[in-house]
């Protein structure tokens, strides 16, 4: 079997949750990065994977706590805007990280990322749901060895942080 070359962090620009421009490369000063797309009215994968991502952080240890960042980057910018997204990741882990840009910017550094978004589906009684990936990934730098799926246990996904820090 062939190794997999790594997701490397896309250099992207888009609006962090305080209205400040965000460059996924030079912004990100943490030494363990998680990125997760997903949007503010998702009715059921987003929330899931936010408690999953929070329940990890609370896992780790003070020390490590503080060397790791979460990225929610939205997949509905229309609705999604700076303060909308701050007031959403809230209620998850205050210390969680909204963006968002064009649809252009953020289909971009989705698709660097493997992460498929399959745009706006219309809803029988009114309203759109967007379709995408769901899965959250791990970067130790601007490379990503790792990726979880929806489901994987906080104690899992706390390890595996754990252990990029040791890298």
């Amino acid at each position: 079997m062939q190794p997999v070359e790594p997701y490397r962090m896309p250099d992207v620009t888009l609006t962090a949750d305080n209205g400040e421009p965000f460059n996924l490369v030079t912004d990100t000063a943490y030494p363990v990065t998680l990125v997760f797309f997903g949007y503010t009215n998702c009715p059921d994968e987003c929330p899931l994977v936010l408690s999953d991502m929070a329940a990890a952080m609370k896992r780790l240890s003070p020390a490590t706590r503080a060397k790791t960042q979460l990225l929610f980057i939205t997949t509905d910018p229309a609705r999604d805007k700076p303060g909308v997204l701050r007031d959403y990741l809230a209620k998850f882990d205050p210390r969680f990280l909204g963006l968002t840009g064009t649809m252009g910017q953020i289909r971009a550094a989705a698709t660097s990322m493997g992460v498929a978004i399959t745009g706006r589906h219309k809803l029988p009684g009114g309203g759109y749901e967007v379709g995408h990936g769901i899965q959250v990934i791990g970067f130790r730098g601007d490379e990503a060895p790792v990726m979880w799926a929806e489901g994987t246990p906080a104690r899992a996904v706390a390890a595996d942080i754990t252990a990029l820090l040791r890298r």
